[in-house]
C-alpha cells in the first residue's frame, strides 16, 4: 500500500479500535455476574491460583463447564494472578480483545479486497452491535472474544501463505488455529470458511486443490469436536434425544437461524438466556421462519454471479452456526447471543458491500446511503451502551432478563440467588417458587430453595426441599451437605452421618464435610472411623491445629 494509504487504513483502524471502547466502556464499573463467572473465575481454585505448574496441568487436563478449552483457562489465571478479583479489569481484558477483533477483521478484509471504507464498515457493525454484548461483557464468555482473535489471525495467516506456500508460513496457520481450538472449540468450522473466501473474495480455484491444501485444518476440526463432545457428554450439557427429540431440534434450529437475523436487524429484547420449551417450536413459527430462510437462500443465489459477497456472506452466517444452532443440543437454552458473534461477520461484510454498491447508483443514492448508514451506527452505538448497562451486576442482568422474557427458570433462580446474598430472603425466596414452578425437575432450584428456608427458619419445608433435590440427583453434593447440617441442628445424628459420608465420597476435597464427620463419629465411639476423617482434614488443611488436638485425643482414646 502506498504511503498515504498506509495512513488512511492506520487511522481507520484507530478510529474503529477508539469506537469500539467507546461502546463499552461502562463495563470497566461492572461487577462479576453469579452465571458461570464462578466457576470460571470467582470460586475456581485453579484459576484463583494464578499461573503454575499445577494449574497449568489441570487446564490441560480439565474438561470442567463442560467444555476442553485450555487456552482460555490460562488468560483468566493471568488476570486472576494481575488483578486478583477486580471485575472492572477482567472485563477491560476482554473489552481489549474484542477491540482487537475488530481491527484484525478491518485489517483483513483490507488485504483481501483492497475496499478500506467496505471493510471499515463491516468491521464497526461487528464492533458495535447489541448481539455482541453478552460476548464482552460476559467475563465467563472470555472463550468468544479470545477464540475469535486466533480465529481471524489464523485466516491472516492463511493469506500470507497463499503468497509463498512456505512450509513455516503453513505451520504458523497450523499454530494458531491450534491456539484457537484451545481457546474454544467453535473453530471447527474455521476450515469452511476458508473455502467460502476462495470463493469470495480470492477467487480461487479448482475446489478439489483448495479441499486438499486445508485437509489438516479439515483433521484437526474432526478431532476437537470429537474431544469437545466428550467433554460435554460427561459434564451433563449434551442433551439426550428423551429429553428434546431431533424434530424439536431441528424445528428450533429452523426458528433460530430466522431468530437471530431478526435480532440483527432489530437487537431488542436480549437476554442472558432465552428458554427452551415447547412452545418455542409451534408449528406456524417454524414455517414462516423456514419460508425467510428459503427466500433469502434463493435471493441470494440469484445474485451470486452480480453480487458474490451475497453469497459468501450468507454461506458464512449459516455454516458457521451449524455448531451451535441446536441440533446437538447443548444446555437448556433456545438461543444465544454469544453465538452470533462470528456468525455475524458474513452478514455485515455482505451488508456493507451490498450498500457500497447501493451507493454507486447515483449522487442521490450515495448521500441516502451515507445518512441511513449513520443512522444505523448511531443507533446500534446506544444500544449497545444500554446493553452493556444490564450486565453491571447479577440483578440488573436477571431482572432485565425477566423484563424481556417469559417463564424463565434460571433469571429466576439465579436473581434469587443474588437477592438471598443481599439479605432479601423474602425476595429470594419468592424467586425460587417461581423456578421451580416453571422447571420442577431442576434439582439446584430445589436446594436454593432449601436453603432459603433453612435461613428463614422454615426448617420442615426445608428438609422436603433438600430431599426433592436428592430425589432429581441423588448426587447433589451441597445437597448433602446443608441436610446433613440441618439434621445435626434437629439432633438426628445418625442420618447426619450418612449423609456427610456421601459428600465425601462425592467430593473428597471439601473439608468441613471430614471435619463435622469427624466429631460426629468421635461422639458416636467410631473412633478408628473418626481418626480417618480427621487424618484426611489435615492432609487438605494441613495447618488446622485444633483438627490436629482433636487427631491427637482421639487416637490416645482407641
Amino acid at each position: 500500500m502506498s504511503g498515504p494509504r498506509t495512513k488512511r487504513v492506520r487511522a481507520i483502524g484507530a478510529a474503529l479500535a477508539i469506537v469500539t471502547i467507546a461502546a463499552f466502556y461502562r463495563l470497566l464499573a461492572s461487577d462479576f455476574v453469579n452465571f458461570d463467572d464462578p466457576d470460571y473465575v470467582t470460586e475456581n481454585r485453579h484459576v484463583l491460583a494464578g499461573p503454575s505448574p499445577q494449574s497449568i496441568a489441570w487446564a490441560l487436563t480439565a474438561t470442567d463447564s463442560a467444555n476442553w478449552h485450555p487456552l482460555t483457562w490460562l488468560s483468566h489465571m493471568v488476570d486472576a494472578r494481575l488483578f486478583g478479583l477486580d471485575a472492572g479489569r477482567h472485563h477491560l481484558t476482554s473489552l481489549l480483545i474484542h477491540a482487537a477483533n475488530v481491527v484484525v477483521l478491518f485489517l483483513l478484509f483490507v488485504r483481501m479486497t483492497g475496499a478500506v471504507w467496505r471493510s471499515a464498515l463491516a468491521a464497526c457493525l461487528f464492533a458495535i452491535h447489541p448481539l455482541h454484548v453478552e460476548s464482552v461483557a460476559w467475563i465467563a464468555e472470555r472463550k468468544d472474544v479470545l477464540s475469535t482473535l486466533f480465529w481471524l489471525l489464523t485466516t491472516l495467516a492463511w493469506v500470507h501463505w497463499l503468497e509463498s506456500k512456505t512450509v513455516a508460513r503453513y505451520a504458523l496457520v497450523v499454530a494458531l488455529f491450534a491456539a484457537g481450538l484451545m481457546a474454544k472449540p467453535m473453530l471447527v468450522t474455521l476450515p469452511f470458511t476458508l473455502v467460502l473466501l476462495d470463493y469470495w473474495p480470492l477467487k480461487r480455484a479448482p475446489l478439489w486443490t483448495l479441499l486438499r491444501e486445508k485437509a489438516p485444518l479439515f483433521a484437526m476440526s474432526l478431532a476437537s469436536c470429537l474431544v469437545t463432545f466428550a467433554a460435554q457428554r460427561t459434564g451433563g450439557a449434551v442433551q439426550s434425544l428423551v429429553n428434546v427429540p431431533f424434530v424439536d431440534r431441528l424445528a428450533n434450529s429452523v426458528l433460530t437461524y430466522a431468530g437471530y437475523l431478526g435480532k440483527t436487524l432489530w437487537p431488542a429484547s436480549l437476554a442472558v438466556f432465552y428458554p427452551y420449551s415447547e412452545s418455542t417450536v409451534a408449528n406456524g413459527a417454524v414455517i414462516t421462519s423456514a419460508l425467510v430462510l428459503a427466500v433469502a437462500t434463493a435471493i441470494v443465489l440469484r445474485l451470486a454471479g452480480s453480487a458474490p459477497y451475497l453469497v459468501f456472506g450468507w454461506l458464512w452466517y449459516l455454516g458457521t452456526l451449524v455448531p451451535v444452532i441446536g441440533l446437538v443440543q447443548i444446555g437448556s437454552q433456545s438461543m444465544a447471543d454469544r453465538y452470533t458473534y462470528v456468525p455475524l461477520v458474513g452478514i455485515f461484510v455482505g451488508a456493507a458491500w451490498g450498500l457500497a454498491e447501493l451507493a454507486s447508483i447515483s449522487r442521490g443514492a450515495k448521500l441516502a446511503v451515507a445518512g441511513g448508514v449513520a443512522a444505523i451506527l448511531g443507533g446500534l452505538f446506544v444500544a449497545t451502551r444500554l446493553q452493556a448497562a444490564h450486565w453491571s451486576d447479577s440483578k440488573a442482568l436477571f431482572e432485565h432478563a425477566l423484563a424481556v422474557t417469559e417463564d424463565n427458570w434460571l433469571a429466576h433462580a439465579n436473581l434469587g440467588i443474588e437477592l438471598a446474598a443481599r439479605g432479601r430472603k423474602d425476595d429470594a425466596i419468592r424467586h425460587y417458587r417461581e423456578a421451580v414452578r416453571i422447571r420442577p425437575d431442576w434439582a439446584d432450584a430445589h436446594y436454593n430453595l432449601g436453603t432459603a428456608l433453612e435461613d428463614s427458619g422454615l426448617h420442615e419445608e426445608a428438609l422436603r426441599e433438600f430431599n426433592l433435590a436428592l430425589r432429581l440427583r441423588p448426587d447433589h453434593v451441597r445437597a448433602h451437605y446443608n441436610l446433613a447440617v440441618f439434621l445435626v441442628t434437629q439432633g438426628r445424628t445418625d442420618s447426619a452421618i450418612a449423609h456427610f459420608q456421601q459428600v465425601v465420597r462425592l467430593d473428597p476435597s471439601i473439608v468441613d464435610a471430614h471435619y463435622n464427620l469427624a466429631g460426629l463419629l468421635l461422639e458416636r465411639g467410631r473412633v478408628p472411623e473418626a481418626i480417618e476423617q480427621y487424618e484426611a482434614v489435615l492432609r487438605l488443611r494441613p495447618e488446622d491445629a485444633e483438627a490436629r488436638a482433636h487427631l491427637e485425643r482421639a487416637r490416645e482414646a482407641r
